[in-house]
C-alpha cells in the first residue's frame, strides 16, 4: 500500500506542477500597439487604418497616444475621426524632402504625427483610433508607425523597435503595415475581417474570447494529466494486490 500511496503522491505532484505551469503560460499574453489591417496593396486609395492601443498597466490609465507617420514614404490625404469617448486628435504636418506627384497635383507636405489626448484607457481595456487615408505609397514594402503611449503615472512606453526578418520579436515593436503587390486582395480581405471598433473598453469581447479559448485548452490538458495519474495509480494498485 505504501508503494501505491507513493505513486499517487508523485502523480499528484506532477499534475499540480503541470497544471500550474500551463496556467502561468496561459496568463502571459502580449499586448502591443498594432495597426489593422495588417496589409494593404501598394498605392491603395480611400482606406482606413486602425491603431489598436491596449492598456498594459494594472494601476494606471493610458492618457496620451502619439503615432508618427513616415515622411520618406508619406501617407497622403490623412483624416482623423471626430472626438469620441473624450479623445481628441491633434494633427501635425511636415514638409516632404521629396514632393509626391499625384493626379491632383504635387504634394509638398503630409501628416507626420497624430496625438490623441483627453480620454482614458483603463486596465484590461483598449481603444481603437481610426485614421482614413487618400493614398498609400507604392515605392516601399512596408510602413512603420512608431508610437508613444503615455500613462497617468507619467510612464511612457516607446513602441519604436522595428521588427527584423528572421529575428525574434523586439520587446517594444512598432506597428508595421505590410504593402503587397498592386492588385492583391490581401489588404481588402484583412480590412473586412478586422472592422474598426470605436468604443474604448470593449476589450471584453476580444480578450474574453481569447481567454475562453486558452481556458478550455488548459482545462483539457489538465484533465488529460489527471487521467494519466489515475491510470498510473490503478496499475500500481493492481500490482500490489497481486503481490499480496
Amino acid at each position: 500500500m505504501s508503494t501505491a500511496r507513493t505513486a499517487l503522491r508523485r502523480a499528484g505532484t506532477v499534475t499540480a506542477l503541470t497544471a500550474g505551469g500551463l496556467l502561468a503560460a496561459a496568463g502571459i499574453a502580449s499586448a502591443h500597439v498594432t495597426v489593422h489591417p495588417e496589409s494593404y496593396a501598394k498605392g491603395a486609395t480611400d482606406g482606413v487604418l486602425t491603431f489598436r492601443v491596449p492598456n498594459e498597466e494594472d494601476t494606471a490609465s493610458t492618457t496620451k497616444v502619439q503615432v508618427f507617420l513616415p515622411t520618406d514614404h508619406p501617407v497622403l490625404g490623412v483624416l482623423v475621426s471626430p472626438p469620441q469617448n473624450g479623445w481628441t486628435a491633434k494633427v501635425t504636418n511636415a514638409k516632404l524632402k521629396t514632393p509626391v506627384k499625384t493626379d491632383d497635383g504635387t504634394i509638398t507636405d503630409a501628416v507626420s504625427e497624430i496625438t490623441w489626448t483627453g480620454g482614458r484607457i483603463g486596465a484590461g481595456q483598449y481603444q481603437d483610433f481610426n485614421v482614413a487615408f487618400g493614398q498609400l505609397p507604392d515605392d516601399t514594402d512596408q510602413l512603420t508607425f512608431k508610437t508613444l503611449q503615455t500613462y497617468s503615472d507619467g510612464k511612457t512606453v516607446r513602441w519604436i523597435d522595428v521588427p527584423q526578418s528572421g529575428a525574434a520579436e523586439p520587446e517594444n515593436p512598432a506597428p508595421v503595415l505590410k504593402l503587397t503587390a498592386k492588385g492583391a486582395e490581401e489588404g481588402s480581405a484583412s480590412a473586412s475581417s478586422t472592422a474598426p471598433r470605436s468604443a474604448a473598453g470593449s476589450a471584453s469581447s476580444a480578450a474574453g474570447s481569447d481567454s475562453t479559448a486558452r481556458g478550455l485548452g488548459v482545462a483539457g490538458l489538465v484533465l488529460g494529466v489527471l487521467g494519466l495519474a489515475a491510470a498510473a495509480f490503478a496499475l500500481v494498485r493492481n500490482r500490489a494486490a497481486k503481490g499480496s
